[in-house]
């Protein structure tokens, strides 16, 4: 193929050479196919299939295809509104929702439309900073730190704003749980933000697709505490496991009204409409909250237990992370590795993970630069996922034992016994290459 000239990309608009977590997937994936016995512990991607009334009821609207409204179909958001009201004492209005194909696409929807600074926190997710760039923005990068466990703090954002913000309006993108860190949110957390967020005028983009995945059941809202200022995003691709369906929502406040206008203006000359059969079978997964909760639970049940087995023997080894309150992720400190890495001939952390790739065929994602952290940092985040959810899935509805039962070491250890490998992997070359 010709070169392409970067002259033909307009100002600061390119997002260089796309998100890394699908570009080292798609790497890893070839690998795979080659021959080769990778772990994939890079990628976040639900392990589970998703629920039999879901896979019937869109086999049953396979047929539909017309282009449905740019909003997504009432029923839809009607049931959506009664979801979050039942799991999360959350009152929207279906009229100020919008369902598009992924909230990806509707995160980068209210980036391109919203009229001031976008803040993000450091870490964050890969897609986020390319989006506000991508958007004509360029982002407001907030350092978090470790000992606050990767938390907003109230500190923090205020200091934020004072020193790196010049616009009136402000939007902060918000993850709880969060990826990369698995850091999550109490009420007295989130409540403590609310005074930065009104005296500095704060809108906040709540990135909410990974809260029915947390693990002790008691996700809280921002948009409890603050609603007026608070958008809640969504989806169906991490707790219903239904990534690939590309079906996503955000819910905004009656005083954002204009914002959520305003992007579904954006969506109606972008993607029209999310695909209609998914639209018509998400209803089903809606509506049917008691099958819905059941069935994360159970998945929950079984992300916190190879959670916690994961994190306890990595930090045997001397690698370092908090404890993940929901997701899939553990953001790990590899710095106990760095006096041994002139003599390994390693001078970044891509060096490092790129190592530990060929080494012993574990893949993981480095934390600088995709995830916003400095360049000499050596921290990664670590997906635990790549097992068989189908059999873990099945062990898990079948063994009897009541949903509010933690799972043993023996079962992550007997159906997860992927991940298992690669940590086990892992923990040996580290403490080889630490003695």
């Amino acid at each position: 193929m010709d070169h392409v000239p970067q002259s033909l990309v307009r100002g600061n608009r390119s997002s260089g050479t796309g998100a890394e977590n699908l570009a080292l997937n798609e790497r890893v994936q070839a690998l795979i196919a080659s021959g080769h016995d990778i772990i994939n512990l890079a990628f976040g991607q639900a392990p589970f299939p998703p629920m039999d009334l879901a896979v019937k009821a869109l086999q049953e609207n396979a047929h539909v295809t017309q282009y449905e409204p740019v909003r997504g179909i009432r029923p839809l958001r009607e049931a959506i509104v009664k979801y979050h009201a039942a799991q999360d004492e959350l009152e929207f209005d279906p009229d100020n929702m919008i369902v598009g194909p992924g909230s990806k696409e509707l995160i980068f929807l209210l980036m391109a439309v919203f009229d001031g600074d976008i803040i993000l926190p450091s870490p964050a997710w890969v897609t986020y900073k390319p989006q506000a760039v991508l958007a004509g923005h360029e982002p407001v990068v907030m350092e978090l730190s470790v000992g606050d466990e990767w938390r907003v703090t109230p500190e923090i954002l205020a200091q934020t704003v004072l020193n790196k913000c010049s616009s009136k309006n402000k939007l902060l993108i918000f993850c709880n749980p969060d990826n990369p860190t698995g850091a999550g949110y109490s009420r007295d957390h989130l409540q403590s933000l609310v005074p930065v967020l009104r005296e500095h005028n704060i809108i906040v983009l709540s990135d909410e697709i990974y809260g029915h995945l947390t693990y002790s059941r008691d996700h809280v809202s921002l948009a409890k505490f603050c609603p007026e200022r608070t958008i809640l995003s969504s989806g169906l691709s991490k707790w219903a496991s239904a990534g690939g369906w590309r079906l996503g929502y955000s819910a905004y406040p009656s005083q954002l009204s204009a914002l959520c206008l305003a992007v579904a203006s954006a969506a109606s000359h972008t993607y029209t409409s999310a695909s209609a059969p998914i639209q018509h079978a998400a209803v089903q997964i809606y509506r049917n909250i008691p099958a819905s909760q059941e069935y994360s639970r159970h998945c929950t049940r079984i992300l916190a237990a190879v959670a916690k087995y994961s994190r306890s023997e990595l930090t045997k080894c001397g690698l370092k992370c908090i404890a993940p309150v929901g997701g899939f992720y553990l953001f790990v400190d590899f710095e106990i590795l760095r006096p041994h890495m002139a003599r390994m001939g390693m001078k970044t952390a891509d060096d490092l993970f790129a190592r530990i790739l060929d080494d012993v065929q574990v893949a993981l994602l480095s934390g600088s630069p995709g995830l916003l952290r400095p360049e000499q940092e050596l921290s990664a985040r670590l997906s635990f996922t790549d097992f068989n959810g189908a059999d873990a899935l099945g062990a898990s509805q079948t063994d009897g034992l009541p949903l509010d039962n933690a799972l043993t070491p023996e079962f992550v250890e007997k159906y997860c016994c992927r991940v298992v490998g690669g940590i086990q992997r892992l923990v040996s070359w580290v403490s080889e290459n630490t003695k």
